[in-house]
This record gives C-alpha cells, sequence and structure tokens, in this order.
C-alpha cells in the first residue's frame, strides 16, 4: 500500500492506474500535476506580480520532470520564473533572502515531503516576508497558509486505510484502482483581496 504525490506509473510503483496489475496499490495524490494550475490560481490572486520563485527540492528527480510544465505556464502568463533550489534548512532560508532582495513578488512551493515536514516553518516564514504563496496541500492552510490548490493528506491516508480494510478483507491489490485524489485571515495579514472570480471555484474557504 502506498500514498505517493509522484506519477505511481512514471515512478514505476504499478504499470497502470486503473489495473496496478502487481500486489501493490494505493493512493496518487496528484500533487505534483498540477504545478501550472497552482500557478494560474496564483497569478489570479496577484495579477500585477511579473515575477514568481517556486521553491523545488533538487533531490528529487521528478520534480525535475514536472518543472518544464510549470516554466510553459508562466511564459505563456508573461511571467519570470525563478527556480530555487531547497534541500536543506540553510538552502530555505537563503531562498527567502533571495525573495526579499529580488523583490520578488509571489512565490509557489512544490509538494515535496521535505517542505510538507516543514509547514509551520514555511507558512512562518511566507507570513514574515508578507510574499503570497501558492502551496501543495490544504494542510498549509489549516496551519495558516494564504492558499492551495490540491488535495488533502489526510484524506489520502484515510481513503489508503479503506483500502487496506478491503484488502483485508479478500481483495486483490492489483484490482483496486489507485486514487487520484483559501485562509482569509492569512489574506488580510498580506493585505491581499480575493477576487470574487476566485473565491467562486475555492472548495473551502477558512476564516
Amino acid at each position: 500500500m502506498f500514498v505517493t504525490g509522484t506519477d505511481p506509473v512514471e515512478a514505476r510503483i504499478v504499470t497502470s492506474i486503473n489495473r496496478p496489475e502487481a500486489n501493490l496499490t494505493g493512493v496518487h495524490m496528484l500533487s505534483t500535476l498540477v504545478g501550472p494550475k497552482r500557478l494560474e490560481l496564483l497569478h489570479d490572486l496577484v495579477p500585477a506580480t511579473e515575477s514568481v520563485a517556486i521553491l523545488v527540492n533538487p533531490t528529487r528527480a521528478t520534480n525535475q520532470h514536472e518543472l518544464p510544465d510549470i516554466q510553459g505556464a508562466a511564459h505563456s502568463l508573461g511571467l519570470q520564473l525563478r527556480v530555487l533550489p531547497v534541500s536543506t534548512d540553510v538552502e530555505l532560508d537563503v531562498a527567502f533572502a533571495t525573495i526579499k532582495e529580488q523583490h520578488i513578488g509571489a512565490l509557489l512551493v512544490h509538494g515535496d515531503n521535505f517542505f510538507t515536514n516543514r509547514r509551520d516553518q514555511l507558512v512562518l516564514l511566507t507570513t514574515r516576508h508578507a510574499i503570497p504563496t501558492m502551496f501543495a496541500f490544504r494542510e498549509y492552510v489549516v496551519a495558516g497558509g494564504l492558499m492551495s490548490y490540491g488535495p488533502s493528506i489526510r484524506a489520502a491516508y484515510s481513503q489508503a486505510g479503506i483500502y487496506v480494510g478491503r484488502i483485508l478483507k479478500g481483495a486483490k491489490p492489483s484490482d483496486l484502482p489507485v486514487v487520484q485524489s483559501i485562509n482569509l485571515n492569512a489574506a488580510k495579514v498580506l493585505d491581499l483581496k480575493i477576487p470574487p472570480t476566485l473565491l467562486a471555484i475555492v472548495d473551502e474557504v477558512i476564516e
């Protein structure tokens, strides 16, 4: 049983989404496949911003594969995208110093375990530096982050638990398809006005 934000087929965890064809199945959170949409929504929130930074963990090879799509989206939106590699706490501090020095107007945080494990720290840094930030998971927004577009980690593991129950009752993992699964207070702190068109498509508003 697995829970992953990486494409399980591309990572060769399973051979197919609908028919894993192995003694393994799980939950694909689609976190890393929606980078261009995250960038688009962030642009909708701060349309005057001309530059956006993205935090990427360079030690995870699949992250590099997803960058071209995000860079293409940035080009289409007329945005300058600054890729900031971060895999240590020191590099994280350097990244935020760079954002401040270069007056970068917004930030995209890639869906990666390194960042997820530091979500409270990231929320604090983005608030301290007053940088409008799009996160990968709902949990960041619950912790006080501005906005996210993607799955809930808690819901993903809950789905994994449901699958475990079905397997214990006799289901074969190979027969179970892989499941693909805005904080107004933060906006006030950053002195941002959420456009009505953006609020209209938000699934959950935290106040």
